[in-house]
């Protein structure tokens, strides 16, 4: 059930969590075209800073979306800007928490600003802000 711009508050919060696979690099490649082989090379990635191969980084990104288009607002959001930062690299096997709090609400406009950020364990993976459009309440 989505919650509707009248009812979010500043500090609700709503999280999803995900084990990273190879299944997971492997089909985020290829939807995206993102064939980079720090993702996919470990001889490669091994040379690189990280040491061996990473996520995407993109991929949390879309852990935010699917909180906010699956949990809060829900349903009907618009995703309409993102700011990121890549902090710290998410590798196959990692448990990926993706938290979004609202910040702020903007009623007039059925904006939403949600803060988020995306950890493994009480590490810091990405953290940024996202806006959004969120769904009026349906007129009875």
């Amino acid at each position: 059930m989505p919650y509707y711009i009248d009812e979010l508050k500043p500090g609700m919060s709503e999280s999803f969590e995900k084990t990273v696979t190879e299944r997971d690099i492997q089909l985020f490649g290829e939807v995206s075209g993102d064939m980079n082989p720090v993702h996919f090379d470990e001889e490669f990635a091994r040379k690189t800073i990280f040491r061996g191969r990473i996520a995407h980084g993109v991929l949390c990104l879309s852990y935010i979306s699917t909180v906010l288009g699956t949990k809060m607002p829900g349903a009907g959001t618009i995703f309409m800007s993102a700011t990121s930062r890549f902090k710290s690299p998410v590798r196959i096997g990692d448990i990926v928490t993706t938290h979004c709090t609202v910040r702020e609400v903007m009623l007039e406009k059925r904006r939403a600003l949600f803060d988020c950020v995306c950890k493994v364990g009480a590490t810091v993976a990405v953290e940024g802000e996202a806006l959004v459009m969120v769904p009026a309440r349906p007129k009875a």
